[in-house]
């Protein structure tokens, strides 16, 4: 464990403690007191700059939406990657942002969680149990209606998916309305979506098309990850030829990251774009996404792409791809065959 590993695992663990009993004096609205159709203003709070963790408040935001059709929705998030993830949606109409580090710029630090006290909202969510200044911003927050994510875990645990981040807030949330007597008639559980339009779907056939420069099928890898989460290029590299070997029918590209880093050694046909949405868009267009576990595996199901997640070290229950078909496999519990016979059962 790095330093700067062993520093934000002793700053959360302290924080943890000093927040762990913020909201317990929160007094809960009477039951029946809540009327979806009377939630006008929602602020989920998510103060989080990675592009992941944007991606993965997109099912949330869809709930809120479909629960209080009258509602427009301020996200309180750090950095600057949740407008273009959030564009099309049209009830979330201002983005609170943080910089991504407090001391980068402290005046803005203290503005933006001033502003907070500043507005009145019918509810408050914090968008992550596990967010330390999420749940102090929620007591700060003007709402007669809180949720700040340490809730009844017990009654959310019923549900056998409950630990997923995505998934766990929706969850509380229901269970919360339930116990307020609102009856909801929706159980389906919303995935991540950038809600790409038409017309970049379109654009991003064309880039995929400039590509691969034929009429075949895509298979779309991405070979980069943070930290113990990538693997090797001598992994990637005997993975890329076994796919070569056992889908010659498909294309094989590789989506190239920022860094212009290929753990294949550029052998495929690539691409690059810093345009997030461009991205998903080319994703789309692909029939398979196969990466280990990053935000741009986010991506790809946000693109509402079939996608295989690797994991090795990090949660698959937590963080795995769900929806369109994705899978999610472990690789220090399977081998390179389960791994063939996943992508076979998705393309065949």
């Amino acid at each position: 464990m790095s330093f700067k590993t062993r520093v934000n695992h002793y700053r959360r663990t302290i924080m943890h403690n000093i927040t762990k009993r913020v909201g317990s004096n929160y007094v809960k609205p009477e039951y029946g007191s809540l009327v979806p159709e009377h939630i006008k203003k929602v602020l989920i709070i998510r103060p989080n700059h990675r592009l992941g963790n944007q991606l993965l408040l997109t099912p949330l935001v869809q709930e809120v939406i479909k629960t209080f059709p009258n509602c427009t929705i301020d996200l309180f998030v750090k950095g600057g990657v949740a407008h273009p993830v959030f564009q099309n949606y049209e009830a979330v109409n201002t983005i609170i942002k943080l910089p991504k580090k407090p001391w980068s710029n402290v005046f803005q630090y203290i503005k933006s969680w001033s502003s907070i006290k500043q507005k009145h909202y019918d509810l408050v969510i914090n968008g992550d149990r596990n967010s330390s200044s999420g749940k102090l911003l929620t007591s700060m927050a003007k709402a007669k209606f809180k949720i700040f994510g340490n809730e009844d875990e017990a009654a959310v645990s019923k549900h056998s998916d409950f630990k997923h981040i995505s998934k766990f807030p929706i969850y509380l949330l229901r269970d919360y309305l339930k116990n307020l007597g609102v009856v909801l008639y929706h159980t389906e559980m919303p995935l991540l979506d950038i809600k790409l339009d038409q017309e970049e779907l379109s654009k991003g056939k064309a880039i995929l098309k400039d590509v691969v420069k034929n009429d075949k099928k895509t298979i779309c890898i991405y070979t980069n990850a943070t930290g113990d989460k990538c693997y090797s290029e001598t992994w990637w590299t005997t993975f890329y030829e076994r796919l070569l070997q056992e889908f010659p029918a498909y294309n094989i590209i590789e989506m190239l990251p920022i860094e212009n880093i290929s753990k294949i050694n550029f052998k495929s046909p690539n691409f690059y774009s810093q345009d997030i949405r461009e991205m998903g868009a080319i994703i789309k267009n692909t029939s398979i996404f196969i990466a280990a576990d990053n935000g741009v595996m986010h991506l790809s199901s946000a693109s509402l792409t079939t996608t295989v997640g690797f994991f090795s070290v990090t949660n698959p229950e937590i963080y795995q791809p769900y929806g369109n078909g994705s899978v999610a496999l472990h690789t220090n519990k399977t081998q390179m065959e389960d791994w063939i016979s996943a992508i076979r059962n998705i393309l065949e």
